[in-house]
């Protein structure tokens, strides 16, 4: 079984314009896979590849599975411990690395750059894998400990690039540019391998890189874009520092990996000058975008993500009744659904429920199949038994013209069991006081959703993937 095919697009690096066609990207994968097969690497071995954002990246990863291997790809500025950890776990057969690649820990595993090896030719190949082989392994953002590590197989890979690929008109989808990294699904799956595998051109940015943030609307031009995805945090800044594209060829974004609001949905509107603005769901375990809605179809609100892409949703009420219609905890079930956390059986238990996957987050689903996110269930702060999803807060203070994020958190309490407590950065510092904002709450709150605790941070501390990290912002305002 082989992933790709022989129509690949061009992968074209956004800030000098260096270019890989379809066909250079061929050649490279055929010469590493006989690199790969020289070191002993074969069918059903894990691979670890610790750099990405690259064509190289690209060529890595291609050649990993044209030999039936599962790829694991890690965040290239993971630290030493972090990735020890990773390979102690997985007993990779081999780690790929980039230039300049300091953070390898030495444990007996080989590391090599693949772009600067000699091949022989006389090297054999061996055979490609099949569907239901192992092809990926994405850890998810974990705070504390090694991370759950979410196994695909290429059947659930393939399952979801193929639903994206029909649900995406291909004019949409003809130049796509992803500023988004490729160790997790949004970027890898959602951004990159869903048009380079039909023979779209790819560009890649650094979505953290302010300056190319600054330069949003230019590069979409320089580029002739039709299509991006990235998150929340991205457009927070894209939209205040980035003049919006002028040359008309942008004509679908895709928004998702963290809550949109209502009014930041309208301003990538107005910044972009279409409408057809995305806010998306997916999480790991689903590969990426599993359900989507665009302001063309209805009015932006908080929470809105449409009707799902392939598959079906219910809810989880009280832990034990599944309804179609009502609130909960989002169930769904896809074909893209993970095969399961790696060796972890008891999560795994926990994760799946009569068929159908748990997701972690409350859902409301209407008689029309319409969802709308309303918390993170991990996340609920519980006062006096009253269930708040910290996330409506964030929404309201985001939406103060002071202040730039928001993430709120519970506090344990001796009475109420927990209390609120909210992080919040400003646009300018010193431009707004508590007092100020707690006055802001009451108008739109119940009193006890209304936070008691208040800290003013330079920045909101995020994960790798731009989004908010609540347990490491807890942590940090209480140290």
């Amino acid at each position: 079984m082989k992933i790709f095919t022989d129509n690949i697009g061009s992968i074209i690096n956004a800030s000098d314009k260096k270019t890989w066609t379809g066909d250079r990207l061929i050649v490279e994968v055929e010469r590493r896979c006989k690199i790969l097969s020289k070191y002993g690497v074969k069918r059903g071995d894990r691979v670890i590849i610790l750099h990405g954002g690259t064509a190289e990246f690209f060529a890595d990863l291609f050649a990993v599975w044209s030999l039936g291997c599962c790829a694991s790809c890690l965040n290239p500025g993971s630290t030493t411990s972090e990735v020890k950890k990773i390979l102690e776990l997985l007993r990779p057969a081999i780690i790929l690395v980039g230039k300049s690649q300091n953070n390898i820990p030495d444990i007996g595993v080989t590391s090599v750059d693949l772009t600067v090896c000699d091949f022989d030719n006389r090297v054999e190949v061996s055979s490609f894998g099949r569907l239901d082989d192992n092809a990926l392994i994405l850890f998810t953002s974990g705070t504390t400990g090694v991370p759950k590590g979410v196994v695909h197989t290429f059947r659930s890979l393939l399952s979801r690039i193929s639903l994206n690929q029909v649900i995406i008109p291909i004019e949409e989808r003809k130049v796509t540019l992803s500023p988004l990294p490729t160790h997790f699904g949004h970027g890898l799956i959602g951004n990159c391998l869903t048009p380079l595998l039909s023979g779209q051109d790819l560009v890649l940015g650094n979505g953290s890189d302010i300056q190319m943030i600054a330069k949003l609307g230019e590069i979409i031009d320089k580029h002739e874009i039709t299509f991006m995805s990235s998150v929340p945090a991205m457009w927070k800044i894209a939209t205040k520092l980035s003049l919006g594209p002028k040359k008309g060829t942008l004509k679908r974004i895709h928004i998702g990996s963290s809550p949109l609001s209502e009014d930041l949905w309208n301003q990538v509107i107005n910044w972009s000058g279409i409408q057809n603005v995305l806010n998306m769901y997916g999480i790991t375990e689903t590969a990426n975008w599993i359900a989507g809605v665009s302001a063309a179809e209805v009015k932006p609100q908080d929470g809105m993500i449409g009707k799902m892409w392939g598959g079906n949703a219910a809810v989880l009420i009280n832990g034990k009744n599944i309804v179609s219609e009502g609130e909960g905890e989002l169930l769904i079930q896809t074909p893209s659904v993970m095969s399961g956390y790696y060796q972890c059986n008891e999560l795994n238990d926990k994760a799946f429920f009569k068929g159908w996957f748990r997701t972690g987050d409350i859902g409301l689903i209407d008689s029309n199949g319409v969802i709308k996110l309303t918390g993170r269930k991990k996340f609920e702060i519980n006062r006096a038994g009253l269930k708040i999803h910290p996330e409506d807060i964030d929404i309201l203070l985001e939406r103060h013209p002071l202040v730039s994020e928001s993430c709120a958190f519970g506090i344990p309490d001796p009475i109420s069991g927990e209390i609120v407590a909210v992080a919040v950065s400003l646009l300018e510092k010193n431009s707004v006081k508590a007092s100020e904002l707690e006055k802001w709450c009451q108008k739109y709150l119940v009193q006890e959703k209304i936070p008691e605790r208040w800290f003013i941070l330079s920045d909101i501390p995020k994960t790798d993937r731009g989004k908010i990290n609540r347990n490491n912002v807890a942590e940090v305002c209480l140290k």
